[in-house]
């Protein structure tokens, strides 16, 4: 019986940093024009400051990671301050994805509609597209393909997010290198710094606060609406925490090395977009094109007008491209978010059950993606209006994930393997500076967000109730049904006639791992700990050992193999791989005895190695002798095998099941060398080898067993045995 289940492949940090870079670089493509038109030129400044504080949220995010495997804002929120403050965060975060896919999405359209109509001009056409409209059609095309994408699973999207971000790459090189050129030939000022003299808000951007003075007079209330109006183009984080699941091992090593790579690419990127524009573009035409800056940055260059553009549409199609990746990222990070929110019983059962061939979770993906569509159409393609709204989930998902890590520095105060710089020590007491500051700096822009952006507090707050109630309602319906494993993974189950390296997917040489106690799983981790999965695969099965008289009368069920007890056993085993970022297959097994039914697994399976924990009730060298008792009895050809048993505490006993060298001792190695260098004298010229001297010692041995001497060499071998275990309980 082989068990699936949803996204247990393991992706490297490149990939993991595409998926989050398709969100956060692509925010370079409207952020800025967004921050522009609420705050004035000086808009620049505070998407530099928002990139550079991206890198403190990255991380909070790194050690929220550390401490749970699946460390998303519900996990960790839940961990911290209970079930209603996770439920009211989550709530925020999928009003964030909800939106993040359709304004990427319509941001891809507009590049693409506008560089159309720019087109259709030059060419005398009498053709105009429709911005909006189009962008929203575009929009709908973009999400139903990524849709499909992640239904197949996060191995095939991460694989396009990283091409995309590949091409991307040779554009932003080209764009910087041109700006460069441009700002050298032309000159250029820089925009205006951000005082409260430079700061123009447009009166949609102060919302409630239009009839006060307090933005121009308070300088901080000023600089907090401006960062508060540029928070956009920090948008993406949370993901960074929903593809932990699949980042390969080591994996908090690999999670740095993408969120260095992230932050190191958006701030390049945006904020480099947002003061060349600035320095660039002249303003009339910059205001004319807020929906498609980087397309006008392009035709703003120096050099032969065919030439810029060729570069404005390849700036369209990288555009499309990696604002079409973060509709990607939208999906992966909400179908995330809900598969953790399903673990623990807020959703039923229902929803995580997984793709019948691709094993993925396809009905929350189903919801997630219907959402997105409806905003798209309840839009009509309107990116400023989904970008006003937007800034809601964002920062309040933020703000919550900050106060919860830093609430669990005090409930769980035990080590990291990553915590945010800047701690203090006061006596006993530890004061983390570091995460204080970056949470109230998210509180602080969080609580000036709900005054001045209109737009998003009242649909926010909205979507956050709905989704809120929601989650109240379906968690009673749930509990009440005795959803009392919700937190168990669901698992696909497939009959198979027998276990071979075809049927499991793996390949000869691989490990097998048997597993039977939920609470004792250390030989699976000890071999997990060692293993490279780049060369081995890992096999985890579970034996059900059948009584002889019942095992052939009735044919077995998958119900009867695959109960509640196997369900936990693998969702523990998973969650081991999980940790260490490597991919293991699952089986469940019938035998009538038990080391026949694991050595025919073996033997079916070509394994190299078993790997079992240690008896409770049989010794160890018990083990072993009827271990290699039951290989004798296999049929042929009966393969080589290392049979490992481990203890809880990390010992590791070995034994060769079959032909095979022996381990010899450093005495032993001694005796055969002297005996050789005796006789090797003896035979020259003839040449001696170490190999003749057993051979022959064989051979003498043998012979004298057939000869009458058997129950001598049996006397000596026991003695030998006896001074063997006398030394050992000597010097234990």
């Amino acid at each position: 019986m082989l068990a699936t289940t949803a996204m247990l492949s393991f992706i490297s940090f490149w990939r993991a940093a595409a998926i989050v870079l398709n969100d956060l670089g692509s925010s370079a493509f409207y952020a800025g024009a967004i921050a522009e038109q609420a705050i004035g030129k000086a808009a620049p400044w505070f998407i530099l400051g928002i990139m550079l504080f991206s890198y403190a949220v990255r991380s909070m995010y790194i050690e929220s990671c550390s401490m749970f495997v699946r460390g998303g804002v519900y996990r960790v929120v839940k961990e911290a301050m209970g079930s209603t403050l996770a439920k009211f965060s989550v709530s925020a975060l999928m009003f964030d994805y909800i939106l993040t896919g359709p304004i990427s999405g319509v941001s891809a359209g507009q590049y693409l509609t506008g560089f159309l109509n720019d087109l259709f001009t030059r060419l005398h056409w009498n053709l105009t597209l429709p911005i909006n409209s189009t962008s929203a059609i575009c929009a709908i095309v973009i999400t139903v393909y990524f849709w499909w994408e992640n239904i197949k699973g996060i191995p095939e999207s991460s694989g396009k997010a990283l091409r995309i971000m590949y091409v991307t790459t040779v554009m932003v090189v080209v764009m910087i290198v041109w700006c460069v050129i441009t700002v050298s030939t032309r000159g250029a000022h820089m925009p205006p710094l951000p005082t409260p003299a430079n700061l123009t808000f447009a009166p949609e951007a102060l919302g409630w606060l239009r009839f006060s003075r307090l933005p121009y007079t308070v300088g901080l209330i000023g600089v907090l609406i401006g960062l508060g109006h540029s928070v956009l183009a920090m948008s993406g984080e949370e993901t960074l925490a929903q593809v932990y699941r699949e980042v390969e091992h080591p994996k908090l090593p690999n999670l740095e090395k993408a969120g260095l790579v992230i932050f190191t690419y958006s701030l390049v990127f945006t904020a480099g977009v947002s003061f060349f524009a600035v320095m660039i573009i002249p303003d009339a035409m910059r205001q004319q094109y807020f929906g498609n800056l980087i397309s006008s940055l392009a035709m703003s260059f120096v050099g032969p007008y065919n030439l810029r553009l060729v570069f404005q549409a390849f700036v369209v199609l990288v555009g499309v491209l990696m604002l079409a990746g973060a509709v990607n990222t939208a999906i992966v990070g909400s179908n995330g978010v809900l598969n953790r929110v399903s673990e623990d019983g807020i959703l039923p059962h229902w929803f995580r059950r997984p793709h019948p061939r691709f094993g993925t979770s396809y009905r929350m993906l189903n919801l997630v993606v219907g959402l997105q569509l409806l905003t798209i159409l309840l839009s009509r393609g309107d990116i400023f209006v989904l970008g006003e709204a937007y800034a809601f989930g964002v920062m309040w998902s933020f703000s919550m994930k900050g106060l919860a890590v830093l609430v669990l520095r005090y409930k769980q105060p035990g080590k990291r393997e990553f915590r945010v710089p800047l701690n203090f020590h006061i006596g006993g007491v530890e004061i983390p500076l570091g995460l204080a500051l970056i949470t109230v700096t998210l509180f602080a822009l969080s609580i000036m967000n709900l005054f001045t952006k209109q737009v998003a507090t009242l649909a926010g707050l909205g979507f956050t109730i709905i989704f809120f109630t929601i989650f109240e309602i379906s968690e009673k319906v749930t509990r009440r049904h005795g959803t009392d494993h919700a937190e168990l993974d669901m698992f696909n189950l497939e009959a198979g006639g027998e276990l071979t390296p075809e049927t499991l997917g793996v390949r000869p040489g691989n490990i097998l791992v048997m597993v039977r106690n939920a609470n004792a799983l250390h030989n699976l981790a000890s071999v997990l700990d060692r293993v490279d999965p780049r060369h081995q695969d890992v096999v985890v099965i579970h034996l059900r050992v059948l009584g002889r008289a019942g095992s052939g009368e009735t044919e077995m069920s998958p119900e009867d193999l695959f109960t509640i007890n196997e369900q936990d056993l693998f969702t523990r085993a998973l969650s081991l791989a999980e940790k260490r970022g490597k991919s293991i297959h699952l089986g469940v097994a019938p035998a009538a005895e038990k080391w026949d039914g694991i050595l025919r697994a073996a033997q079916g399976l070509q394994s190299s190695t078993i790997a079992l924990g240690i008896s409770s009730w049989r010794a160890i060298a018990d083990e072993a002798r009827i271990a290699g008792l039951a290989w004798e009895a296999l049929p042929e050809p009966r393969p080589q095998l290392t049979l490992e048993i481990h203890s809880p505490a990390g010992q590791e006993h070995v034994f060769y099941l079959g032909p095979h060298a022996p381990n010899l001792t450093t005495k032993e190695i001694d005796l055969l060398h002297g005996i050789w260098l005796e006789l090797s004298n003896e035979v020259a010229p003839e040449e001696l080898h170490h190999h003749d001297v057993v051979h022959i010692a064989l051979e003498e041995l043998r012979a004298n067993i057939h000869d009458g001497r058997r129950k001598e060499i049996v006397e000596t071998l026991r003695k030998h045995l006896s001074e063997i275990r006398q030394r050992c309980a000597a010097n234990p």
